[in-house]
């Protein structure tokens, strides 16, 4: 089941990851192998963390926002929904592009791209902070819905 809170303790936990990341990922730290290992892995982790964040929204928001009576909330909702799309064809073409090989030679194109990936995250759960959850909270359908 899926609550305010999770959604906000996912936010805290991917946004903790991409400031790590940032931090991590200069051409200097990169050089170093086990340094270039360990931000790819946590890039993974990163991937995986928000296929589960937004599989989680897909079962246990959306559904009853999507069949609500509230044409307002089946909108937020679709709005949603729609704007995952984009976001999940990116991380599929990133991942081909830069993390399926195992390449640890990340380079200036490897660093701008990921760095967009980072953008597009921190806006997406920004949106969710500042549109999604106060709507939630404020509706009271999502104490309806888990």
């Amino acid at each position: 089941m899926t609550t305010i809170e999770n959604l906000k303790g996912s936010h805290t936990d991917i946004q903790e990851i991409i400031s790590d990341l940032r931090a991590m990922m200069t051409k200097e730290q990169l050089s170093i192998r086990p340094n270039a290992m360990t931000t790819h892995r946590m890039i993974c982790d990163l991937a995986e963390k928000m296929k589960v964040h937004m599989s989680e929204q897909d079962r246990g928001v959306y559904p009853d926002l999507l069949t609500h009576h509230d044409p307002k909330l089946k909108s937020m909702a679709w709005g949603f929904l729609n704007g995952q799309k984009p976001m999940r064809k990116q991380f599929e073409q990133y991942h081909h592009r830069w993390l399926k090989n195992c390449d640890f030679n990340f380079t200036d194109e490897f660093i701008a791209d990921t760095f967009e990936i980072f953008d597009m995250i921190e806006d997406r759960i920004q949106r969710e902070e500042t549109i999604l959850i106060p709507t939630l909270e404020k509706s009271g359908v999502f104490a309806r819905a888990v």
